[in-house]
Order: C-alpha cells, then structure tokens, then sequence
C-alpha cells in the first residue's frame, strides 16, 4: 500500500474521531485548547493503537485464510463502510447536555468507540503482510490533526457536519476495500 492510499485510508478511519471532535467541540464548554490537546491525543492514539492490535490477532490467523485475505479485506472494510455511511445517515443527537468530552472516563469511551473499525483494519493489514510502522505513524498524526481541525470546526460551525464526514469516512472505507479486492483478483 503507497503512502498516498495509508493517507486516504487513514482520513477514512478518522472520520469517526472527526465526527465525535465536530460534537465536542459544540458541547465543550469552556472551550480550551488544552481540552482539545487532550481530546485529539486521546482519539488519535487509539486509533493508531487498534490497528496493531488487530495486525497481532490478524498474524495468527494469517496462514489459514491466505487464499482468501483480499476477500476478508474487503468485507471488513465493506461492513465497516456501510456501518459508517448508515450512522451518518442517522439523524439522532444524542449529546446530553452536561456530556463533557474532555472527562478521561468520557474520553476513554469515545476512543475505544471510535476506534473499533481500525482494530479490524488491522486485521486486514495482517492478511496484506504490511509493515506496521508507517500505517500506524500515519493514522495517529491524521487522525490528531483531523480531530483538532473538527473541534475548532465543531466550535465554529456547529453539528451539521458530523453525519456529512461520518458519510464520507465510510465511502472511502468501502473504495479502499474495492481497491484491494482489485487489485488481488486482477493484478496478481
């Protein structure tokens, strides 16, 4: 995988960090930056940190589904899409109002929950026998960067953009599984 498809991969995981960034953001009151640090720092270490999680599980499977690993691939990445583009699509808001993002309990949560869509991204980046430290280098400074600029947008611009990048992360989930699937069937 080039650098320019791990960065395309990496704004698509991040879309779920971004969404929950835009809600803070709007929620975040008072808004400081070194709540934002922490929110950003939170979301984009564990989205760097499921994928070798998921890499580790997807290793030892590895040799039994060889034959079928670009299959698997784009499954994940289709479900995972799909299960994006449908949240996105929801038009429940459910921040309540003394919801505080910048809480570690909170952040812990909402970083698990964000991440859970790398962790089996991982598992494909097992199957396509990837290095893991450039894909986990990059996911970790886009998602960071991803999540400080959905913050500020989320103080300036409100929750109309969270299903919109929800959306746009899960079609861009679906195309890097069709790639893959692609590339497997056609070009090798």
């Amino acid at each position: 995988m080039s650098i320019f498809e791990l960065l395309i991969l990496a704004i698509g995981l991040s879309m779920d960090s971004f969404a929950v960034s835009v809600t803070s953001g709007v929620v975040l009151k008072p808004f400081r930056t070194s709540s934002a640090l922490k929110i950003a720092s939170f979301l984009a270490l564990f989205q760097g940190a499921m994928p070798l999680i998921g890499w580790f599980i997807g290793r030892e499977f590895q040799k039994y589904i060889q034959d079928y690993d670009h299959w698997v691939a784009f499954g994940v990445l289709l479900i995972l899409g799909i299960n994006m583009i449908r949240e996105g699509r929801s038009k429940d808001e459910e921040t309540p109002c003394c919801f505080n993002p910048a809480k570690t309990k909170t952040l812990l949560g909402l970083s698990v929950a964000t991440s859970i869509d790398a962790l089996a991204v991982g598992v494909s980046f097992a199957f396509l026998s990837m290095n893991m430290l450039t894909p986990t280098a990059i996911i970790i400074g886009v998602t960071f960067a991803c999540s400080m600029i959905a913050l500020y947008l989320g103080r300036y611009c409100g929750r109309r953009l969270k299903h919109r990048a929800e959306m746009l992360g899960g079609v861009i989930l679906i195309l890097i599984g069709t790639k893959i699937l692609i590339e497997h069937l056609f070009f090798q």
